[in-house]
C-alpha cells in the first residue's frame, strides 16, 4: 500500500514537473511568435508605405504627363480654331467684296438692259418704217413678199435638186434600164397566156324555146326552187334559145350551170329532180376545184402544200379580176416571179410560192369582209405557211410595208401579169373617165400647152411652152404629174409620163 502511495505521489510529482516545463516552453514560444508577428507587421507597414509612395509618385508623374498632353492638345486646337476663324474672316471679307462686285455688275446689266431695250425699240421702229417704205416702193405687203421669196427659194431648190437627180438618174439609167429590160423581157417571154374573156354571168344555150316554159314550171315553181337551191338568179328573157345565170359567186354559178345542163339533157324538170341534179353538180364542182388546185401546183412544180390550201386555190379557177382568171393569173405570176428570182440570184422556189399564193384571199372575199391581201395572209398563217410567204401576201398591195426581196418580187410579178396587154379589161365608161381625168391632171399645171393620152392610157405626151419652162422645169413637171397620177387614179400596170419641150426658131429670108 505504501508502495502504491509512493508510486502515485511520484506520478503526480512527475506530472507537475512536466506541466511546469511545458508551460515554461510554451510561454517562451508565445513570446517569440508575438515578437515575430510584431516585426512582420512593422515590416509590412514599412513596405506598404514604400509601395504607396512609389505608386503615388507614378500616378503623379502620369497625371502630370496627361496634363501636359492635354495642354498641348488644347493649344493646338486653339491654334487651329484661330486659323479657321482667320480663314472665315478672310472669306467673309471676300464674299462681301464679291457681293459688292455682283451688285455693281447687276446695276451695269440693268443699265445695259434698259439701253438694249431702248435700242431694240428704235430698231423695231426703224424696221417697221423700212418695211413700210419697201411695201410702198414694191407695191407688195410683207406676207406677199415672204411668199414670193419662199416660192423663189423652193423653185431654186427644186431646180438644184432636179439637176442633181437628173445626173444621178442618167448615170443609173444607163446600167439599170438595160439590166431591168433584160430581166423583165426574159420573164414575160417565158409565159404565154390567153386573153381575158370572162364576166359575172353565164349564158346557157337551150335546144329550143319550149324548154324555157318547162324550166319556169307551173306557176314558176321550178324556177323558184332552182334559184332558192342554187342561190343564182336565172334570167329568162326574149333571147332565143338561151337563158342567163347571174351571180357574183363564180362557184355557185358553175354549180347552177351544171345543174341546169343535167336538167335540160334529162328533160324531166321538177323540184325533186332539181335537188338531185344540184347535189350531183355540187360534188362534181368540188372535184373540179380540187383537181384545178392540184393541176396548178403541178404546173408550177410545188408539191408540199396543205390540202385545205389546195382546195382554196382551186376555187380561184372560177374567180375573175377585171376579167382575168385569178388562178391563171397566179400561175402566170409564179412563173414570172421564178424567172425574176433566177435572174437576180434569189431562191426561185420561195418567190414562186409567194407569187402563187399572193391573191389567195380572193377565194373567200365574198365570205369574209376586208382586204383580200390581209384575208389571204391570215388564211396562209392559219394553214402553217412560212412567215416569208405570209409577209409577201399581206404586203403585195401596200397595206403592210415590204421587208423582204421575195415580197418585192412577188409584187413585181403580180404587176407584170396584170399589166401585160390583153390580161385585163375594163368597161368603156371607166376607161374613158380614166383617160379624161389623166388629161385633166396634166393640163392643170402651168406651162402645159397640149396633152395626148396614147397606147390605151399607158402613156401620156405632155407638150409644154418652151418660154415658160426650161429643161430642169420639165423634169420637175414630169415628176409632179407622175406623183399626182399615182395618188388619184387606179390602173393596171404603169403609166409613162413624157413631157416634150420643143423650141423652134423661125426666120424668113427676103
Amino acid at each position: 500500500m505504501k508502495d502504491a502511495i509512493v508510486a502515485v505521489i511520484a506520478l503526480v510529482a512527475g506530472a507537475a514537473v512536466g506541466l511546469a516545463v511545458y508551460r515554461s516552453v510554451t510561454g517562451r514560444r508565445v513570446d517569440t511568435a508575438e515578437a515575430r508577428a510584431t516585426r512582420l507587421m512593422a515590416e509590412a507597414e514599412k513596405e506598404a508605405e514604400t509601395r504607396v509612395r512609389l505608386a503615388l509618385g507614378e500616378v503623379k508623374e502620369e497625371i502630370s504627363g496627361m496634363r501636359r498632353e492635354a495642354e498641348a492638345d488644347l493649344r493646338a486646337r486653339r491654334e487651329e480654331v484661330k486659323k479657321l476663324e482667320d480663314r472665315l474672316t478672310r472669306r467673309e471679307e471676300g464674299a462681301e467684296a464679291e457681293a459688292a462686285e455682283l451688285e455693281a455688275k447687276e446695276e451695269r446689266l440693268e443699265r445695259a438692259g434698259r439701253e438694249l431695250q431702248r435700242m431694240r425699240g428704235g430698231l423695231e421702229k426703224a424696221a417697221a418704217e423700212h418695211r413700210q417704205e419697201l411695201e410702198r416702193i414694191s407695191h407688195l405687203t410683207a406676207s406677199e413678199a415672204r411668199e414670193s421669196l419662199v416660192a423663189q427659194v423652193v423653185d431654186e431648190a427644186k431646180r438644184d435638186a432636179m439637176a442633181t437627180v437628173r445626173e444621178i438618174e442618167q448615170q443609173a439609167r444607163e446600167e439599170g434600164e438595160k439590166r431591168a429590160r433584160k430581166i423583165v423581157t426574159i420573164a414575160i417571154q417565158r409565159v404565154a397566156s390567153e386573153q381575158t374573156a370572162e364576166s359575172t354571168v353565164s349564158v346557157f344555150s337551150l335546144p329550143s324555146d319550149d324548154m324555157k316554159g318547162r324550166i319556169i314550171g307551173r306557176e314558176g315553181r321550178n324556177i323558184r326552187a332552182f334559184e332558192a337551191l342554187t342561190g343564182v338568179n336565172l334570167i329568162i328573157d326574149d333571147t332565143p334559145e338561151a337563158v342567163v345565170l347571174s351571180c357574183f359567186d363564180p362557184v355557185r354559178r358553175e354549180v347552177a350551170r351544171l345543174t341546169l345542163e343535167k336538167l335540160v339533157s334529162d328533160g324531166r324538170i321538177h323540184p325533186a329532180r332539181i335537188e338531185e341534179a344540184y347535189e350531183r353538180s355540187t360534188g362534181e364542182v368540188e372535184e373540179q376545184i380540187k383537181r384545178a388546185g392540184q393541176d396548178a401546183l403541178a404546173e408550177v412544180g410545188i408539191t408540199d402544200m396543205h390540202p385545205e390550201m389546195v382546195k382554196v386555190l382551186g376555187r380561184l379557177q372560177y374567180r375573175t379580176s377585171y376579167g382575168q382568171n385569178v388562178l391563171r393569173h397566179l400561175v402566170e405570176a409564179a412563173h414570172i416571179g421564178a424567172a425574176l428570182a433566177a435572174e437576180l440570184g434569189v431562191d426561185p422556189k420561195l418567190v414562186k410560192r409567194c407569187a402563187l399564193l399572193h391573191d389567195i384571199g380572193k377565194a373567200v372575199t365574198h365570205e369574209v369582209e376586208g382586204s383580200h391581201a390581209l384575208i389571204g395572209a391570215e388564211l396562209a398563217r392559219r394553214l402553217k405557211e412560212s412567215p416569208e410567204v405570209v409577209h409577201a401576201i399581206e404586203s403585195h398591195h401596200g397595206e403592210v410595208e415590204q421587208r423582204t426581196i421575195e415580197a418585192v418580187l412577188a409584187q413585181t410579178a403580180d404587176a407584170i401579169s396584170g399589166g401585160r396587154p390583153g390580161a385585163r379589161r375594163e368597161s368603156l365608161e371607166t376607161y374613158v373617165k380614166r383617160l379624161e381625168r389623166l388629161e385633166e391632171i396634166c393640163t392643170s399645171y402651168p406651162g402645159v400647152e397640149k396633152t395626148f393620152a396614147m397606147q390605151a392610157g399607158r402613156e401620156v405626151r405632155v407638150m409644154v411652152k418652151p418660154q415658160q419652162l426650161d429643161d430642169v422645169g420639165v423634169q420637175v413637171l414630169a415628176r409632179d404629174i407622175a406623183k399626182q397620177v399615182e395618188e388619184e387614179l387606179q390602173y393596171p400596170g404603169q403609166i409613162k409620163i413624157t413631157v416634150v419641150r420643143e423650141l423652134r426658131a423661125v426666120e424668113y429670108a427676103k
